[in-house]
């Protein structure tokens, strides 16, 4: 018998085709100082150019500030800061991933967007702990593909830093 389940959010898994099909997980891959991360599809609500960035008087280092996308007042973190990663200015490929969190829409600037990738459960493993180092909420899992390894982001502790700002 064949059954499709919607897939959730966060390193959960989707029932895809038929009994033949291993769980699958849509993830947005992208770079970030040399190295490969993602995060799951379902987070994404779009990818965009980096244009204008109003300061925020105050916020957290790793708070860029807020942009005006399409009316809604969307605050951006720079994901170099957020990881105590050297600064770089942006480049032609650097992008802005929207993500919707919860009830909370956030901007993640990237160095670039790379691919979609479709991963199989079997290629997702739990990451180290203590490895990963006092950032461990940021980390949700390992994948492995042939050749390297995706960081995946527990994409509700990278965007945690208080109040909603866009309600």
């Amino acid at each position: 018998m064949s059954t499709a389940t919607t897939p959730q959010p966060a390193g959960s898994t989707a029932t895809v085709g038929s009994a033949d099909t291993q769980a699958a997980s849509l993830i947005v891959g992208f770079g970030l100082a040399n190295e490969e991360y993602g995060v799951d599809i379902l987070y994404t609500q779009e990818i965009i150019r980096i244009g204008h960035i109003t300061e925020l008087p105050g916020a957290p280092g790793f708070m860029r500030g807020l942009i005006n996308l399409r009316g809604h007042v969307i605050p951006v973190i720079d994901l170099r800061a957020r990881f105590g990663l050297p600064s770089a200015e942006p480049t032609d490929a650097s992008r802005i991933i929207v993500l919707n969190v919860g009830q909370r829409t956030t901007g993640v600037i990237v160095d670039a967007v790379s691919h979609v990738l479709r991963v199989d459960q079997s290629q997702i493993r739990p990451a180290p702990r203590g490895v990963v180092g006092a950032r461990d909420e940021f980390v949700s899992s390992i994948v492995r593909l042939e050749d390297r390894l995706l960081i995946l982001l527990n994409i509700e502790g990278v965007v945690a830093f208080g109040p909603c700002l866009d309600s």
